[in-house]
């Protein structure tokens, strides 16, 4: 446990400082992810359904594209999905180093197969985006192969920590992989700015007007929180079994009903 957990807070700061910060320790997050997952995955399955089927049964075809911009309601949740996590690996990473925060590390390695299934699944159906719209599966356009350099680096993250015994080391070792490959992050968002490529600009920005038909939007805002929420439900599910790993010695995991059963 950290020393920020160890030490009484500021008189002024004792109340909201742990109430931010008693979470962090293992023993009092795995029950509280064990109430949130569940819940988090029957959102999913209720804002995915409501939102796919917006987008394909209630939004009209595009103008240019027909029925094969259908697939954005997958493509593009999935796609902010794969770069938000990497950051948020890459943020818990540097936690894990300032800190030496025990579930930072373990949050970072819970996100990395999530975010690698939603770069997977981002690159998946911008081929079968693709292939009616330029008519092949692929192209080595600059935002698509920023995107595959995602993959890989989610992939090169995931083997890194199986190879490495010793799960302090392995820590630091993908906490400094994730802090470098987020540079790759901005280079996908701005990459339809910075270059001339294939890929369509976003339709959704900050600060701006959408460029979607109401229906459009809705099934896409749907879908995205529906995608998000199955996100983040698979991340507290993964980090569970993780904190059972890591702190299987701890007297209070002996003292689940999971484990003492």
């Amino acid at each position: 446990m950290t020393s920020t957990l160890l030490h009484p807070a500021p008189a002024g700061a004792r109340g909201s400082g742990r109430t931010a910060w008693k979470h962090a320790a293992p023993a009092l997050f795995y029950p509280l992810a064990g109430r949130l997952v569940p819940w988090l995955f029957a959102l999913a399955l209720l804002l995915l359904a409501l939102g796919l089927g917006i987008g394909f049964l209630v939004a009209p075809s595009d103008a240019q594209q027909g029925d094969a911009y259908r697939i954005i309601y997958l493509h593009v949740p999935a796609a902010w999905i794969s770069m938000v996590v990497y950051l948020a690996m890459a943020f818990w990473g540097a936690v894990g180093f300032v800190f030496n925060t025990r579930l930072s590390f373990m949050l970072m390695r819970a996100l990395a197969p999530t975010g690698a299934l939603a770069a997977f699944l981002c690159l998946w159906t911008g081929a079968l985006w693709g292939r009616p719209t330029w008519g092949a599966w692929w192209v080595w356009d600059a935002r698509l192969t920023s995107v595959l350099i995602l993959l890989f680096l989610y992939l090169g993250f995931i083997a890194l920590q199986a190879a490495i015994e010793d799960p302090r080391r392995a820590d630091r070792a993908g906490a400094l992989l994730a802090l470098v490959g987020a540079v790759n992050v901005p280079v996908i968002y701005f990459s339809v700015q910075w270059w001339n490529t294939l890929h369509q600009g976003s339709s959704l920005r900050l600060g701006a007007a959408p460029s979607m038909a109401p229906d459009m939007l809705a099934g896409m805002l749907f879908s995205a929180l529906g995608l998000w929420a199955w996100a983040i439900a698979s991340v507290l599910r993964r980090l569970r079994c993780i904190v059972l790993e890591r702190e299987a010695d701890a007297e209070w995991v002996a003292r689940l009903p999971e484990v003492a059963a």
